[in-house]
């Protein structure tokens, strides 16, 4: 049966770091997929201007789009290149729910993210998601320094 491990990214170096942990472990497994998760902030409790709201499914897309060919993709070539069976989400919402949430629907066995991004304001967001998943995930989640 194939053991499935979500990674978290951050699309920064400590994002890289969790990916190269996963590599690592899914090796070790033998039958083993990962799915990498690059999450995109985003509050339903945001308010728009109706210029905005129109607006709104466009850049969504959009931001699909760049975090896909940014993040994801060059993440799936490194577990390509090192021979581990993978795939990719992009979603957007709470980064600690939406990859807890992923984890569920996909049944894996664990989540692998970094102690926090590299960058100024992404470290505040992604640190405290990071503890945020560390206390709701339903599966036990490795942090990576």
């Amino acid at each position: 049966m194939t053991i499935k491990i979500v990674v978290g990214l951050d699309g920064e170096g400590s994002g890289d770091r969790a990916l190269a942990y996963g590599i690592r472990m899914a090796n070790l497994i033998g039958d083993c997929e990962i799915l990498v998760v690059y999450v995109i902030e985003w509050s339903p409790y945001s308010f728009h201007t109706p210029e905005e709201n129109e607006q709104r499914h466009k850049r969504r897309e959009e931001e699909i789009t760049m975090a896909n060919d940014r993040v994801v993709h060059p993440a799936l070539t490194t577990l390509k290149e090192a021979g581990v069976k993978a795939s990719g989400k992009v979603r957007h919402g709470d980064v600690a729910d939406t990859i807890n949430r992923v984890a569920g629907s996909e049944n894996a066995e664990q989540i692998i993210v970094s102690r926090s991004s590299e960058g100024g304001f992404t470290t505040r967001i992604f640190g405290s998601s990071t503890a945020n998943l560390v206390m709701s995930a339903k599966v036990p989640v490795t942090v990576v320094g």
